[in-house]
């Protein structure tokens, strides 16, 4: 367990209450977004998650000392090639390229001020704050997935026998017209899978091929997860009517599928070969 004292603790203090003096206004930003906009609502929690990580990795790694006087130039160039990125950025109010930047200063901070050795144990709390940042033109992707979703869900309860009429995300059954909007896309489910299997993939014991494809299983899981939840809506407004179906069942059968899909990553951890917990990171 690393050891702290006042004379290795003042100065990343005093750096880190700069830090965030600079970067207030993404902050502020960012709170904003994880509020307001429905794809990032699980933003909020990344940053506590990371901290923690942060934290765990000195306590139980013996390798990971914070020295002073052990920071590097490469880091002092680095968090200064962020700092004009993250000041270009504000001043564009790019707000999500700053915030990128922001985490690139953060890691140049560490770099500069505990050396590259300190970096690379840190580097995975400190990269999965990426995952925090709201992406810009979503919309843009959810009516594509809308029609997918549209698509597959209406063939597949045709196919078990429901009479429906598909036309693009418009789906027509004999007592209710339905349209697969920005909700139903699956966009939101999929941003929250990644953000979660990244995780599971850092502090599980494994080959990196094993991780790599935990990760990339989101997507499926996150669109058949969707496909089943929107056919099963269908079925809904067929015996009980639309409003029941998006007054009630829209609301809580979101939770109930991903809870379903969460449920899934345990046996897929053991096929695909992960061992226990890594004790040097939690």
């Amino acid at each position: 367990m690393a050891q702290f004292t006042s004379r290795t603790v003042w100065l990343p203090l005093l750096a880190l209450i700069g830090f965030v003096a600079i970067t207030w206004p993404v902050w502020q930003w960012l709170w904003f977004e994880w509020m307001s906009n429905q794809y990032y609502s699980h933003g909020l929690l990344i940053l506590p998650v990371a901290l923690f990580l942060a934290v765990q990795r000195f306590r139980n790694d013996p390798d990971l000392v914070y020295t002073p006087g052990q920071g590097a130039l490469a880091g002092v160039i680095a968090l200064a090639l962020g700092l004009a990125a993250y000041l270009v950025a504000l001043q564009q109010r790019a707000y999500y390229l700053a915030a990128f930047a922001m985490i690139g200063m953060l890691a140049g901070l560490v770099w500069a001020l505990a050396g590259a050795a300190v970096l690379r144990k840190l580097v995975f709390p400190i990269g999965y704050l990426v995952l925090m940042v709201p992406l810009p033109a979503l919309d843009r992707v959810t009516l594509p997935l809308a029609l997918f979703t549209g698509f597959c869900s209406g063939s597949l309860v045709q196919w078990l026998g429901l009479p429906v009429a598909i036309n693009g995300n418009a789906i027509a059954l004999p007592n209710a017209d339905l349209v697969i909007g920005a909700q139903c896309s699956g966009v939101n489910s999929l941003i929250t899978l990644v953000a979660l299997l990244v995780l599971v993939a850092y502090l599980l014991e494994g080959p990196v091929w094993s991780r790599l494809a935990l990760i990339l299983l989101a997507i499926p899981l996150a669109l058949v997860g969707n496909i089943l939840r929107v056919a099963t809506l269908l079925f809904v407004a067929r015996a009980w009517g639309a409003d029941a179906a998006f007054t009630f069942y829209h609301d809580y059968s979101g939770i109930l599928f991903f809870v379903a899909v969460l449920a899934l990553i345990m046996p897929l951890t053991r096929a695909l070969q992960f061992g226990r917990l890594r004790a040097e990171v939690i």
